[in-house]
């Protein structure tokens, strides 16, 4: 068991030394935006009063890997199956660049591999919370600070 903060355990992923299921990866990207435990703290004091929202991710098949959609992303079903019961399927002959190109409005993680993800959000997070940084696996884009 090894200790690592947000950016080093990307990094570690980055390196395939440890894995995370894509809503952690995506967790992790929220925590790379605080430079301390203390900075973290004080922001989850301050918001904890203003409520949360149910996600339920959306699986968008693409022809070259897949997307987890959340609420408030273009392509995010109006009505989510949240119960199972509809067994609802998307999928898509285009690839991934090319949704990514032809869209506007993003909250999603792109998994094109079992080590390649990467987070596009560009919407306003709900309840006053934090976005998380934009973090895409196959390069170093993203300005960690813990």
């Amino acid at each position: 068991l090894q200790w690592s903060s947000p950016p080093e355990a990307i990094e570690r992923f980055k390196s395939q030394e440890i894995w995370f299921a894509p809503p952690q990866f995506y967790e992790l990207c929220r925590l790379c935006n605080f430079s301390s435990l203390r900075e973290l703290h004080k922001f989850s004091s301050d918001r904890a009063l203003e409520g949360c929202e149910r996600w339920l991710p959306v699986t968008l098949n693409a022809s070259d890997g897949y997307m987890q959609l959340l609420p408030g992303d273009e392509l995010y079903p109006e009505d989510p199956d949240y119960t199972g019961e509809k067994k609802i399927s998307m999928s898509t002959d285009k690839k991934i660049e090319d949704l990514i190109k032809e869209g506007s409005v993003f909250h999603r993680i792109v998994i094109k591999n079992i080590n390649s993800f990467a987070v596009y959000v560009n919407i306003q997070a709900k309840y006053k919370h934090m976005n998380p940084l934009m973090v895409n696996t196959d390069c170093s884009d993203y300005n960690s600070k813990l």
